[in-house]
């Protein structure tokens, strides 16, 4: 997404300066033994002896699935500390689960996001754990175990003051949005029809980041802002401690307007791996594992009941 790429853009600094210093703690994590239990979000997750024989033989002589992640970008990735190496996020906690469920260690490491598959073709990574959209195009070259679907989100003020429960209920009213984004052309789209329901055109007032856009909600300029839907969960929950804004949850778009399927990327030379992910996932699905990882991060909405392979269609 265009809102993606741009706080991308404005992150690389940040995640290539910490990239050398974490490769070398990979490493050193690597020598550690694997445990066999974990618990991770407040869930235990204990290794499937089954599963772990299906894995690659390298990767089980290795003990290790190498992964690939564009940091930050909250709530999936982020650094637990501002100028530090020691990662966290949505992503984060699925991998380690993912791992422990597998008996391995998921090695996270930095990389910049139009980089991660090119790597994965090379070899240099098992895998990709970053927020990646699905798509046609990057099957051609990647394997995708699906584990969220995710569009554009609604953030309001705390208490919902308009009480907007759907996009038809920013007809009239002044919303927020970062400029050059998929929620802007959203937004647009939408203008007809809220003149085919005879209401008013929605004020669509544009801001160069999304930090300036919840200013200008903060401030009651603006009734709404669209976002990104883990963005906007993230920041209803973590903002002035849960009391500043809310998410706004439509049942007829759980994972968010234009929801798109978010996949875990594995390289086509490892089908072992794939294969014994998608049966991880489903197995930390169905135990409840993954509702815990998704509500620590207030995105509970976006997650999928079923670990499906390939499920973009266009």
């Amino acid at each position: 997404m265009n809102a993606r790429l741009t706080r991308r853009m404005a992150a690389a600094a940040a995640a290539a300066t910490a990239l050398t210093t974490l490769a070398a703690c990979s490493d050193g994590d690597s020598a550690a033994p694997v445990a066999e239990t974990a618990s991770i979000a407040g869930a235990k997750v204990v290794k499937d002896p089954a599963l772990h024989d299906a894995l690659p033989a390298a990767i089980k002589k290795a003990s290790t699935v190498r992964v690939a992640t564009d940091v930050p970008y909250p709530p999936f990735e982020m650094f637990v500390k501002e100028g530090g190496t020691e990662l966290t996020g949505l992503d984060y906690d699925l991998g380690q689960a993912l791992g422990a469920k597998l008996g391995v260690r998921f090695v996270f490491t930095p990389q910049k996001f139009d980089g991660i598959v090119p790597a994965l073709q090379a070899g240099k990574f098992d895998a990709a754990i970053s927020a990646i959209t699905d798509n046609k195009e990057r099957q051609q070259v990647v394997d995708f175990i699906d584990y969220s679907q995710s569009g554009s989100g609604v953030l309001v003020a705390d208490g919902n003051p308009e009480k907007i429960a759907t996009l038809d209920d920013l007809c009239g009213q002044k919303v927020a949005v970062q400029a050059a984004t998929n929620q802007l052309k959203l937004l647009k789209s939408r203008q007809s029809a809220c003149a085919d329901k005879g209401k008013g055109k929605i004020d669509v007032q544009t801001f160069p980041k999304d930090s300036d856009a919840q200013l200008a909600l903060r401030s009651g300029k603006v009734v709404a802002q669209v976002l990104t839907k883990p963005a906007a969960g993230w920041t209803a929950k973590t903002a002035d401690a849960g009391k500043a804004f809310d998410l706004v949850e439509d049942p007829a778009a759980p994972g968010g307007y234009n929801a798109s399927p978010n996949g875990i990327a594995v390289s086509k030379r490892l089908p072992e791996l794939g294969t014994a992910i998608q049966k991880a996932l489903q197995a930390l699905i169905d135990d409840g594992t993954v509702k815990k990882i998704y509500d620590k991060y207030g995105v509970a909405s976006i997650a999928v009941k079923e670990a499906t392979r390939n499920a973009a269609v266009d």
